[in-house]
């Protein structure tokens, strides 16, 4: 993984987020990064989780450094908000209840066994085919799932029959530095 946020970096980087959907909520659009220099204009893979009174309302990301990290803030702010096909669109008046992560990506590694993947420790990442499924660090933990449990779930949102892990679905793993409002 890239160098660790310090902490000023990972609250501009919530600011960041919140801004942005508040923008789009009083002004419409999306607003321009203020980000002139800095670690936020490394490329980095990020994801945006919104939590409404504890529920998860949104959850989009870049699982590769694609952009620079403002940039995948901002968009997958907006992403999560209003285009997660699991959820309705957030609405201005959630905004006031709304609880912002972010998870800043390490790079994906294979991994040949699935016994080295950590449990809170380890994203995943499992595909076979054109089938492919994401799940971050913190779920199993949030879950109290054991690396088993982890593995079929990544399989089940890869759209793969939960066992697939252990008949040549590819797993791969990445670590996150994890932060929240």
């Amino acid at each position: 993984m890239s160098e660790p946020l310090p902490p000023d970096e990972e609250r501009a980087c919530l600011k960041l987020a919140r801004e942005t959907l508040e923008h789009y909520f009083k002004a419409g659009g999306v607003m321009r990064s203020p980000v002139k220099s800095g670690r936020l204009k490394e490329k980095r893979g990020a994801f945006v989780t919104l939590h409404v009174d504890g529920d998860l309302r949104g959850c989009i990301g870049y699982p590769l450094p694609v952009k620079p990290l403002d940039e995948t803030i901002i968009e997958m702010a907006l992403a999560a908000a209003t285009q997660d096909p699991r959820f309705e669109p957030l609405r201005a008046h959630e905004l006031k209840r709304l609880k912002i992560e972010i998870s800043v990506l390490g790079l994906p590694e294979p991994v040949a066994d699935p016994g080295l993947v950590r449990v809170g420790s380890h994203g995943i990442i499992v595909s076979k085919g054109f089938a492919k499924g994401l799940l971050l660090p913190q779920v199993p933990v949030e879950q109290g799932w054991d690396r088993e449990t982890y593995l079929r779930h990544g399989c089940l949102k890869a759209g793969l029959p939960p066992e697939e892990w252990k008949n040549g679905a590819k797993l791969e793993v990445f670590t996150a530095q994890v932060f929240s409002e």
